[in-house]
C-alpha cells in the first residue's frame, strides 16, 4: 500500500480552512497523510487543527519556505510519494487520486503539476485578471525554463520520492513568489533529463477561493524572482 504525505502550507486561514474535508479524506488501497505546516499565523488556525499533523514555525517565513521546511520533514518519513496542497481546496481533494494514480501508472514520471486548462467538461473558475495575468506569466516561466508548460502556479503537486527530490528542497529558495518554478529549475540544473518526468495533469474541478493573499501587484515581483532564476540556474 503506497504511502502519500501531503504538506499544506498554512498562514491565518482559520477563516477558509475545511479540516473536516482533510479529515474524511481517503483514497482506498493508499494510506494518505496530511502535514499542516502553520507559517506563524495570527489567529486561530492552529485551534482549528487540532487533532490534526502540524508542523509549527517559529515565525512567518512565507509559503515557499513552509513548503520546502514541510517537504523535508516528510521526505524523513521516508513516503513513497510527497506533494503540496493549497490549504482553500481551490483544487479539491477529489483530484488527488489521479495524481497517485498517474505515478503508479507511469513510473517514468516523478513530478505531477495540476494544470488548470479550461476545457470542455471541465470545472475551472478563475477570475479573469488571474487567468489572463497567469497565461502571460506561464509564457514567460516556458521561456525561462526552455519547457512547454502550462501552469506552474496551481498549488497541487505531487512528487515520487527520490534522492533527487531530497537535494532539491535542501536550501531555502532565493524567490518567494515563483518557488514552484525555482523547484522545477533546480530539478532541471541538478538533471536535465529530468524535464521527461514532468507530467502536467489537466484538473477536473479548480474553484477561486476568496481570500487569497495573491495580489495584483505581486505580478511585479514574480517577474523580478523570474530574473533571478534566470541568473541563478541557466538553464
Amino acid at each position: 500500500m503506497a504511502r502519500v504525505l501531503i504538506v499544506v502550507p498554512c498562514y491565518n486561514e482559520a477563516k477558509r480552512l475545511d479540516v473536516e474535508a482533510f479529515r474524511a479524506f481517503a483514497l482506498p488501497g493508499h494510506d494518505v497523510e496530511f502535514r499542516f505546516v502553520d507559517d506563524g499565523s495570527t489567529d486561530e488556525t492552529v485551534a482549528r487543527l487540532n487533532g490534526m499533523s502540524v508542523q509549527r514555525l517559529e515565525r512567518n517565513f512565507g509559503k515557499a519556505e513552509a513548503v520546502r521546511r514541510g517537504v523535508l520533514a516528510a521526505l524523513a518519513e521516508k513516503p513513497d510519494y510527497v506533494g503540496y496542497w493549497d490549504a482553500d481546496l481551490s483544487a479539491p481533494l477529489s483530484e488527488l487520486g489521479a495524481f497517485v494514480t498517474l505515478c503508479e501508472s507511469r513510473p517514468d514520471v516523478d513530478v505531477v503539476i495540476g494544470s488548470r486548462v479550461k476545457l470542455m467538461g471541465r470545472s475551472i473558475e478563475r477570475l479573469a485578471w488571474r487567468h489572463y495575468l497567469g497565461r502571460f506569466g506561464a509564457t514567460l516561466v516556458s521561456l525561462t525554463l526552455d519547457l512547454p508548460i502550462y501552469d506552474t502556479q496551481c498549488g497541487a503537486k505531487l512528487f515520487r520520492v527520490t534522492d533527487l527530490l531530497a537535494r532539491v528542497f535542501a536550501e531555502p529558495f532565493l524567490t518567494r513568489w515563483v518557488f514552484d518554478v525555482e523547484i522545477l529549475a533546480r530539478l532541471l540544473s541538478m538533471e536535465p533529463r529530468s524535464a521527461a518526468a514532468i507530467y502536467e495533469l489537466p484538473l477536473d474541478q479548480w474553484t477561486f477561493a476568496p481570500g487569497s493573499k495573491v495580489k495584483p501587484g505581486d505580478f511585479g515581483r514574480a517577474l523580478v524572482d523570474l530574473a533571478t532564476i534566470k541568473r541563478r540556474y541557466r538553464i
